[in-house]
């Protein structure tokens, strides 16, 4: 009788028989990665224990912790192809496939990339629970005179020098998603007093920011294959360097945007600065997804003319057009 037993993937690392257990719900045939050529995946399993303990003694549940972590360093994981530098990650995906990646790279990265970034996850996990490092995330944020996150701050040098990837800080600044999302949270509870009922903290990760399982990523694989790369989606038609760009942008607009909850407080001169600021902040951002979203749409073959009439242009009447009197 076979038995499936399903394990937290903190739990995933099998240090006995250096294995690597996957997920049992995939339509694939592996049961289990070999890890005997990566040692720090199993050293990483011993030290998120230090790290479930200090989660305990800060009174936050080690499982969102590792849940945010885990959707941060996935992030990371799907832009990393385009990272020049990265060189940890395709020399720990080739050992613990077998050094058998060949043709099939992403079907390898859905399979491995737990197992993979599992060093990485646990590292950003104990990164986020160290109060000297949520103290630069203040810092950058201007403190007590509230100023708009740098774009490369000490908490990002800081988060990749940890990562082992001193070049990875800028990345982290602009990237979007779950870690903007953590500091914001942590501003906004260093700089209200009082309690917001709707603030559900920092290590909540929304529904649109979980890190697709393998089993989808295997799935959505089998669906563009069977398309036959029409190029009829936004996936095929879009750079994936732009998608993140666009997605980024969104992403830090609507969290500068959160972080104006309660920001009208104090000196009616000193709260309405702050407001303009960061609204006329979060405008740009929003005003550069737009200009990406469109230049992105006229590139993969949609009409200009219909374009223009999305995003509110007027197709008869340009800036430079002059007028006769």
């Amino acid at each position: 009788m076979r038995v499936v037993r399903y394990a937290e993937r903190w739990e995933r690392a099998c240090w006995r028989h250096g294995r690597w257990l996957l997920d049992a719900d995939a339509d694939q045939p592996l049961e289990n990665l070999d890890l005997c050529g990566s040692p720090e995946v199993v050293a990483a399993q011993q030290r998120w224990v230090k790290v479930e303990r200090r989660a305990r003694q800060a009174g936050v549940e080690a499982a969102g912790v590792f849940g945010l972590a885990r959707a941060v360093v996935c992030r990371w994981w799907e832009h990393s192809l385009q990272w020049e530098q990265e060189r940890i990650w395709p020399h720990r995906l080739k050992q613990v496939v077998g050094n058998d990646v060949g043709g099939d790279v992403d079907r390898w990265r859905a399979v491995g990339r737990d197992a993979v970034v599992f060093p990485e996850v646990v590292a950003v996990a104990g990164a986020l629970l160290d109060p000297a490092v949520e103290e630069l995330v203040w810092a950058d944020s201007g403190g007590g005179r509230p100023r708009p996150l740098p774009r490369d701050g000490q908490f990002d040098r800081r988060l990749g020098e940890l990562m082992g990837r001193p070049w990875l800080g800028p990345l982290i600044a602009t990237d979007g998603g779950p870690l903007i999302a953590w500091k914001a949270a942590v501003i906004r509870r260093r700089r209200h007093t009082g309690v917001d009922p709707y603030d559900a903290g920092p290590w909540r990760v929304r529904a649109d920011q979980q890190p697709p399982t393998m089993a989808a990523l295997l799935r959505e694989q089998t669906r563009e294959k069977s398309a036959g790369g029409s190029g009829t989606n936004w996936r095929s038609t879009v750079p994936p360097e732009q998608r993140m760009l666009i997605t980024n942008l969104i992403d830090t607009a609507q969290e500068e945007l959160l972080q104006l909850r309660g920001a009208h407080r104090g000196r009616t001169a000193d709260a309405a600065r702050l407001l303009l600021q960061r609204l006329s902040h979060s405008i740009d951002l929003l005003d550069q997804a737009l200009q990406e979203t469109a230049l992105a749409a006229v590139n993969a073959g949609v009409a200009l003319h219909d374009v223009e009439q999305w995003v509110g242009l007027d197709t008869d009447t340009h800036p430079t057009d002059e007028v006769d009197e």
